[in-house]
């Protein structure tokens, strides 16, 4: 199986290339994002092993770009930012894993052993109401040609609605979902966050696709308004 290893520390990109050939894998490596982004696209690779602070192109644009472009290879990000919300984001564009530096050899194997056992994912659905369309792969929103640049939360919340369109949705199914079950916030919030999406999806183009049902919850027109 070969993988690809975009790494710009040369004696850990070295390193792992040892590694993973003595465990029976042919590895090629990349030392910046451009080189990366190339060899991702023009090579048939098992999985991708992709640092996220890289020159000339990032980690996380790497990856963007490649799922934008229909490229499902396995990618376990490498970062040694820790934080939970730098994992999410790694996460939300299209990676499969995620590593923080310093790590475990033998658990980097183990997490891409565990990738190739799943192998490339498929592509998630796109979701449609009339020319509103919502990509979860790309986490890119339109209408028409058109798109629209949401907030994390703001793309969240109206993914909710997009998978329940034509159907009320209420308040606290949109918080557990959004946020989380143990969210001890008002409800109202979910309310700011529609008003928001109105902003960008609606009024700019004359639509009115998200409908507030007083004492129920919100509905998103199936026809997109």
């Amino acid at each position: 199986m070969k993988l690809l290893v975009v790494e710009d520390e040369v004696r850990l990109a070295q390193a792992l290339r040892r590694g993973l050939q003595a465990e029976g894998f042919t590895v090629d490596l990349a030392h910046d994002g451009e080189d990366g982004l190339h060899r991702a696209r023009e090579g048939d690779y098992a999985a991708i092993v992709l640092d996220v602070m890289l020159p000339r192109l990032s980690g996380y644009r790497v990856c963007q770009q490649l799922r934008h472009e229909g490229n499902w290879v396995p990618v376990l990000m490498l970062s040694a930012k820790d934080g939970e919300y730098d994992e999410a984001d790694g996460l939300d564009i299209g990676a499969d894993d995620y590593l923080t530096k310093p790590f475990s050899y033998v658990v980097l194997v183990a997490h891409l052993r565990a990738l190739l056992r799943r192998g490339a994912p498929d592509r998630p659905a796109v979701l449609t109401a009339g020319d509103l369309t919502l990509d979860p792969a790309s986490h890119t929103v339109h209408r028409g040609k058109q798109e629209i640049a949401l907030t994390r939360r703001e793309f969240a919340v109206l993914e909710v609605l997009m998978r329940h369109r034509g159907q009320v949705v209420p308040k606290s199914q949109i918080l557990t979902d959004v946020w989380d079950s143990h969210y001890s916030g008002a409800e109202n919030v979910v309310e700011v966050y529609v008003g928001y999406l109105r902003r960008k999806v609606d009024e700019p183009f004359g639509r009115t696709s998200l409908q507030t049902i007083r004492g129920a919850g919100y509905r998103l027109a199936a026809d997109g308004g």
